[in-house]
């Protein structure tokens, strides 16, 4: 069961956060120091997997071995450049994430056992290539998110728990009876298996054989998972009151890797086994994602919470992934088009790491906020904070000019490529989804200049900047985004080969 580097590296990226959260449990007020370690230890093992890939973007690292095959049920784990990079993506925010939780004083030891776990089921889902061991981790990561939210959330914890549990978990069995039906048709759930024959059109062909015309329902249900995942509009009201209630760490961790999963699951399985049903949903399914980008950045306008300016927000940006995945719903009639769809499907994927590193940052800048002023985090309740607090300003002002897109950050290469390919795919969607970014831009500039800009009132004057050791945390994660938006091509030459040979396998 090894991989092509000699030891099953997958495997033990994945055991690694459930043995840390195990020692978490045991250790009182040093868990946050077993989670910071466990983390930075699965970051450098990420970084191997992702130096390790097959140069052709095919599937690599493959662990395979036998569980219950009269059940369709196999050990089946490989990444490419999409599953490497999240995996990388995961570590830095976990990481990140348990350094900003230094205020957990009730039971740290259980939060950070949950931690862990949610890490665990994060390296799972981007590694499992059966859709039974797949969806074990996918719903491993919705239970440690619930006890986070219901046991260390706001005041209104038990509501948005409840709310995001329902909701993801009808997405869930929308997902199961799906492909339950997909795997009394063919007898598999091995996803290279599932992809092979809907690449030419078998899959289609003994699913309808055995169960009818069902197709397109199979595709919508397994839509509906992910969009309740990503999320979606209208699959979206969970988001806002699990972002704002759930702590800022806690939120990192949703925003900046468990919504990516969606994105993911849309790109590794709702497209390479429902691409010619999706193409024919394609119209209807690029009107959400526009009303996704638009309606997502008019809500962040409408509010005066800062950590619901930025959960709409991040609907606004997981938007864009959206519309870049349905726009590739098209028959590649020529390498024009082909070349769109790989520029598309490259920003996608690069948008999907850009704002998973942008918006966990904003959210640990929130919690620095809110652990300067009692709790307050509302976008009117500072003013001026730029001159007590020089370094605070200048460093959240670069995550907000990346959530913006400025040219030379991390956050504008991908909306780049998403709209260069979009445009010439569907150019109505596009241009309507434009106006998502100037809204976009109106409310990160409103909360420089409420937040930061103007008089400091008495209460400010002595606003603490960053200390030391805060600086020395943030500083690789700015250096980061500046680099990424800099040198794009430090992700992109590793990417385009998996982007490559990903359009090559989906069939419209």
């Amino acid at each position: 069961m090894t991989s092509s580097i000699g030891f099953p590296i997958l495997t033990v990226i994945t055991a690694l956060p459930v043995v840390g959260a195990v020692v978490a449990l045991f250790s009182g007020k040093s868990a946050r120091a077993v989670a910071v370690v466990t983390s930075l230890i699965a970051l450098l093992l990420a970084l191997v997997v992702w130096t390790h890939l097959p140069a052709n973007g095919s599937i690599g690292l493959i662990e395979r071995a036998q569980w219950a095959p009269s059940l369709g049920i196999e050990y089946h784990l490989g990444v490419d450049g999409l599953g490497a990079l999240m995996l990388v993506l995961s570590a830095i925010v976990t990481l990140i994430s348990a350094d900003a939780a230094d205020r957990v004083y009730v039971r740290p030891n259980l939060y950070f056992f949950f931690v862990l776990l949610l890490e665990a089921g994060l390296f799972g889902s981007f590694t499992a290539l059966n859709f039974f061991h797949w969806f074990l981790f996918w719903e491993l990561s919705l239970i440690p998110a619930f006890f986070l939210i219901k046991l260390w959330g706001g005041p209104n914890r038990g509501r948005a728990a409840t709310q995001f549990f329902v909701y993801t978990m009808a997405g869930s069995v929308a997902l199961l009876i799906s492909f339950l039906a997909v795997f009394l048709a063919t007898g598999t759930m091995d996803f290279v298996d599932l992809t092979q024959m809907a690449s030419t059109g078998a899959l289609g062909q003994v699913v309808t054989a055995h169960l009818g015309a069902v197709m397109p329902w199979l595709a919508i249900g397994v839509l509906a998972g992910f969009a309740v995942k990503v999320p979606m509009m209208p699959f979206h009201t969970w988001l806002p009151a699990a972002y704002s209630e759930a702590p800022s760490p806690v939120t990192m961790l949703l925003t900046g890797a468990m919504s990516k999963m969606g994105v993911y699951g849309l790109l590794r399985i709702a497209l390479p086994l429902f691409g010619h049903e999706i193409a024919g949903m394609r119209t209807w399914l690029l009107v959400l994602a526009a009303i996704t980008v638009v309606m997502g950045a008019w809500a962040a306008a409408a509010q005066k919470d800062l950590k619901r300016i930025f959960a709409y927000s991040s609907v606004n940006h997981l938007g864009y992934c959206l519309l870049g995945i349905f726009a590739l719903a098209i028959p590649a009639a020529g390498s024009v088009i082909q070349a769109n769809q790989a520029a598309a499907l490259n920003g996608v994927i690069l948008q999907m790491f850009n704002h998973g590193l942008t918006a966990a940052a904003l959210f640990w800048f929130v919690a620095l906020l809110e652990e300067r002023s009692n709790g307050l985090r509302g976008l009117d309740d500072f003013g001026g904070l730029r001159k007590p607090a020089p370094v605070f300003a200048g460093l959240m002002g670069i995550a907000l000019f990346s959530s913006l897109g400025l040219p030379g950050l991390n956050g504008f290469v991908g909306e780049f490529l998403i709209f260069r390919g979009v445009f010439s795919l569907s150019w109505v969607s596009a241009s309507v989804s434009v106006l998502g970014l100037l809204i976009t831009a109106a409310v990160i500039l409103t909360v420089i200049q409420r937040v930061f800009a103007g008089p400091v009132s008495d209460k400010w004057k002595e606003f603490p900047d960053m200390h030391g050791g805060e600086r020395f945390a943030m500083a690789p994660v700015i250096g980061l985004m500046m680099l990424i938006g800099l040198l794009p091509q430090l992700i992109v030459n590793s990417v385009n080969p998996t982007v490559v040979n990903l359009l090559s396998q989906w069939r419209f």
